[in-house]
């Protein structure tokens, strides 16, 4: 039986005090029965490490840079998270693929490289409504995970992935249980084609997940958490979506 696997994503929100609290909350509700983590703006890695120490709440990045150091102004590496405790970094979020024009190579090129430095990547794929209403969906998510497929080679199975229909993240619509059931299925048999862990990896659904409608997500069978957006910012309703994955 899969573990299952709630992160939050707070992108880029987030201040000294709003912090503690968050994570404060999140800290004292342990302890859950799933696995929980939280990823970060880079500028707070350093006081979410410790206020998460010695807890068993991990905390992971946004992005990571596909170079391993050198004269690229703004980036951070890999490893630089992993000096920080990072667990998991986020790769190929829509919103990195829309807004800086990433590709699937270099999503997969970024996995290679977290996975190098001992930083489990989550693995971002998703379809637009446009795409969904053509009819795209199955080749657009095939596409994206083939190119981190092929990339990885044998590790593979060491992933984390999560479906975010594009078109669900932030707007308030939520895929229902079946349709999300049906593209993480159509994932998982895509990972069981390449990798004999396919059975006991992880894949997340994202997409406006709310207290409210969690357990039915969750209750899917290929479903095994959530990569949690807007509710991440609130304990109350990460905490709820976290106990929901029991």
């Amino acid at each position: 039986m899969r573990r299952k696997l709630v992160a939050g994503n707070w992108k880029m929100h987030g201040n000294h005090s709003a912090n503690a609290e968050l994570l404060a909350g999140i800290v004292a509700a342990r302890p859950f029965v799933c696995d929980v983590a939280v990823c970060v703006p880079f500028p707070y890695l350093s006081e979410t490490a410790v206020a998460l120490a010695g807890s068993d709440i991990r905390w992971g990045a946004q992005d990571c840079s596909v170079h391993e150091q050198g004269a690229y102004t703004g980036e951070v590496s890999a490893g630089m998270l992993h000096e920080f405790g990072c667990r998991y970094v986020i790769v190929g979020h829509s919103e990195r693929r829309a807004y800086h024009a990433e590709g699937d190579q270099l999503v997969a090129d970024k996995a290679k490289v977290a996975l190098a430095r001992g930083v489990t990547p989550i693995v971002c794929v998703g379809e637009t409504l446009a795409q969904r209403e053509a009819g795209e969906t199955d080749a657009v998510v095939k596409r994206q995970l083939s190119a981190v497929i092929h990339t990885l080679g044998h590790c593979v199975g060491e992933m984390v992935v999560a479906y975010e229909p594009v078109w669900a993240i932030g707007t308030g619509r939520t895929a229902t249980p079946e349709q999300a059931q049906a593209v993480h299925a159509l994932l998982r048999a895509q990972l069981h084609a390449a990798t004999p862990h396919a059975d006991v990896m992880p894949i997340l659904y994202g997409g406006s997940v709310k207290p409210d409608n969690a357990a039915t997500l969750f209750a899917q069978a290929d479903i095994d958490g959530g990569l949690i957006g807007g509710a991440s910012l609130k304990a109350a309703d990460f905490v709820a979506i976290c106990r929901s994955a029991g």
